[in-house]
């Protein structure tokens, strides 16, 4: 591709980092070092694929605390069970987006539903943390399911794009978030380009989950890079030689005191120790 006015030049490409959460492989794409560029998001994982065979116990990711962030959580295969300390008791499925808004504090468990335990198959999916502004930090803990009919979705030559959060030619998510924020799950064809617009100033950045695809100044990113874009620039362009697949997320950057410690993801390190302490002192409720 060449170069065009406008276009948002990219700062950097990472790897990924395969770890474990639980029982779950994952790739770590980040974890909140680079909440700079990637503000209002503060993690990026993608699970899976996995083989869970009939009787395996699958996905076991037991009950624990979050607070001031939400996890969101979007299958492209398999399914699993979300159960919370509000009272929530969900089985998600494929194309299906969740939203765990912990806000003040609740507890959750992931695992997968006695369905896929009994017959087997694949997982697969990203679980990505959408941070909250400080305003927001202590707002009461929700939980929402979006099924994947009510997800825009964009399809021409050469491209197809889901819309998670956000808006774009037209086609608005109806995801409410906090702050302004996009999220867009992406097909690209072989020999094919795109273009997505972003606001100059916002934060930008993309993850490959397959195949590569080539961005500014000829750069390529190949699956489990995450490519950070300068705030700068009102066009985010894309080719890919093979075919691809990728996210594209990103928004109106906080630009607030950032501490985490695990699951909590709050503004002071004095909001995080009071989370420890609504969590043993049970304020955070239970399963």
């Amino acid at each position: 591709m060449f170069a065009v006015s406008g276009e948002r030049r990219v700062s950097q490409v990472l790897n990924s980092k395969r770890t474990m959460v639980q029982n779950v492989p994952v790739l770590r794409a980040f974890g909140g070092g680079e909440h700079d560029l990637v503000s209002p998001f503060v993690m990026l994982d993608e699970f899976g694929p996995f083989q869970v065979n009939p009787g395996d116990i699958g996905m076991d990711i037991k009950a624990h605390p979050h607070a001031g962030v939400v996890p969101t959580t979007f299958l492209v295969q398999g399914s699993g069970r979300h159960t919370d300390s509000i009272n929530n008791d969900i089985v998600y499925r494929e194309g299906q987006f969740m939203l765990f808004s912990s806000g003040r504090g609740a507890i959750h468990e992931e695992v997968s539903d006695d369905q896929l335990r009994k017959d087997g198959g694949t997982v697969q999916g990203f679980q990505i943390w959408l941070n909250l502004p400080a305003n927001e930090k202590f707002r009461n803990p929700e939980t929402f399911l979006h099924n994947s009919d009510a997800l825009p979705v964009i399809e021409n030559e050469g491209h197809r794009i889901q819309i998670m959060m956000g808006d774009l030619q037209g086609k608005a998510s109806p995801v409410e978030t906090h702050s302004p924020a996009f999220y867009y799950h992406i097909k690209l064809e072989a020999g094919h380009r795109l273009d997505i617009p972003v606001k100059d100033g916002n934060n930008a950045f993309i993850y490959v989950v397959k195949g590569v695809v080539e961005l500014e100044n000829r750069t390529l990113a190949a699956a489990a890079q995450l490519a950070l874009y300068e705030r700068q620039g009102e066009t985010l362009r894309y080719y890919s030689e093979t075919g691809c697949e990728f996210l594209v997320l990103g928004g109106n950057p906080l630009d607030e005191p950032f501490y985490s410690y695990g699951p909590f993801v709050m503004n002071t390190p004095e909001q995080i120790e009071l989370c420890f302490q609504n969590y043993r002192t049970g304020k955070m409720g239970e399963l």
